[in-house]
């Protein structure tokens, strides 16, 4: 049985520009996804996948610097109101946002002060239609210097990842140039399509896929469902991946949204279960995570159990971000954000058991982002035909947590 919210063959990118080499030497502006420290300053080479639990955490972290083991959490303020649809949030240097409508399959810009907004044109090819539409959102690293943005979105025929060139100078609507398709093939489906992306600590592009409710292609290799994908900003494999030339970096996943580092530089990913368990999971290369064959800790060998679960209606679990020692959760149907103090340990257990806020305040939660120090961007999710809009719906909101 599928139940909504729970929400091929591999082709390779059509465009191909070569802008590896400009993109390790160009300055670093991550986006408020991923971890703030700068891996060419350590003279790793920016290739190589961000740091795994044996690397980057053996041992505990000062007593200093673990969170408290019960947080707060205080909404400074509404940015914005009236967004249709929203789903991907990414912020741009100089701390406005960009915010897509999964069904317009627009995108706009947000004032990071005044909550103005500005059209900034439309996706061509975005194919709106059940979970489907234009999804995740991600700046370049080298914004700056290219204006690049990235997109996840849903077409006639699969899911694709593209970039767009973004110019400001242009009238309101026409900012977006044509978009370049990096990667194409992803499957999709009425239900479970994935779609979040993320530019990790090592500037590489990261995505998170659904099966599309076709269990079987979880576990299937070959395919791009149901995956964790690892990529170079043009679309292509790179070192580090399980295999050479392949963009999967894990599998076994039912449908992933959420996707954040850690302090350490570790890879978080929240995950939709189907009837019984939600997941949090720290992602390792070529990990399997058990779906269709395990759905929440099951410690069964071959499987990476979650680091922490929820049963079903209390998450539906879509963005994560990371912040104050903290894993931060948006919950659909669980309408709450959850926080899960990390002990930055190898053993990969929480601090202190995950913490509900916000329940039932503002409906649905789909996308967290970090906002610097102790702020984070909350964007509900009302409007998508799964929740009960109020007035004002859907916003973005200002947090102060702990």
């Amino acid at each position: 049985m599928l139940t909504v919210e729970r929400t091929g063959a591999v082709q390779t990118p059509a465009v191909r520009k070569g802008m590896v080499a400009a993109f390790a030497s160009a300055s670093l502006l991550l986006t408020s996804a991923c971890s703030s420290d700068d891996p060419a300053a350590g003279g790793k080479d920016a290739s190589s996948p961000p740091a795994s639990a044996s690397s980057a955490a053996t041992s505990s972290s000062p007593a200093a610097d673990l969170p408290p083991a019960k947080g707060s959490v205080d909404v400074v303020s509404t940015l914005t109101e009236d967004l249709p649809s929203p789903w991907g949030l990414a912020a741009l240097p100089g701390g406005d946002l960009l915010v897509a409508s999964r069904d317009g399959a627009t995108i706009s810009r947000i004032d990071g002060k005044s909550g103005g907004k500005t059209l900034l044109g439309s996706v061509p090819g975005v194919a709106p239609a059940g979970e489907g539409g234009l999804l995740g959102l991600a700046v370049a690293p080298t914004f700056g210097a290219d204006h690049l943005v990235y997109v996840y979105f849903t077409t006639a025929s699969d899911n694709r990842i593209a970039r767009l060139q973004y110019d400001e100078a242009k009238p309101a609507g026409q900012q977006l140039g044509a978009p370049d398709t990096i990667l194409r093939g992803i499957p999709k489906g009425s239900v479970h399509n994935g779609g979040r992306i993320a530019f990790g600590p090592d500037r590489m592009l990261y995505a998170g896929t659904g099966e599309t409710g076709d269990t079987g292609l979880a576990q299937d290799k070959a395919s791009l469902a149901g995956k964790i994908l690892r990529m170079t900003p043009d679309g292509e494999p790179l070192h580090g991946n399980p295999e050479a030339d392949s963009v999967v970096y894990s599998y076994g996943h039912r449908n992933v949204q959420g996707l954040a580092w850690d302090g350490d530089r570790r890879l978080w990913a929240a995950e939709f279960g189907q009837d019984t368990w939600d997941e949090l999971n720290r992602i390792e290369p070529g990990k399997n995570y058990g779906w269709p064959e395990v759905e929440g800790r099951k410690g069964e060998s071959g499987y990476v159990d979650p680091v922490a679960q929820w049963k079903t209606s209390e998450a539906s679990p879509s963005g994560i971000a990371f912040a104050e020692g903290s894993i931060w959760m948006a919950g659909l149907r669980g309408e709450r954000l959850w926080r899960i103090p990390l002990s930055g340990t190898a053993a990969e257990e929480p601090l202190a058991p995950p913490q509900a806020f916000l329940e039932g305040k503002y409906g649905r939660l789909r996308t967290v982002v970090a906002a610097g120090g102790d702020k984070l961007w909350v964007v509900t999710s009302n409007t998508d035909g799964r929740g009960t809009p109020d007035s004002g719906d859907d916003r973005i909101l200002l947090l102060k947590v702990r």
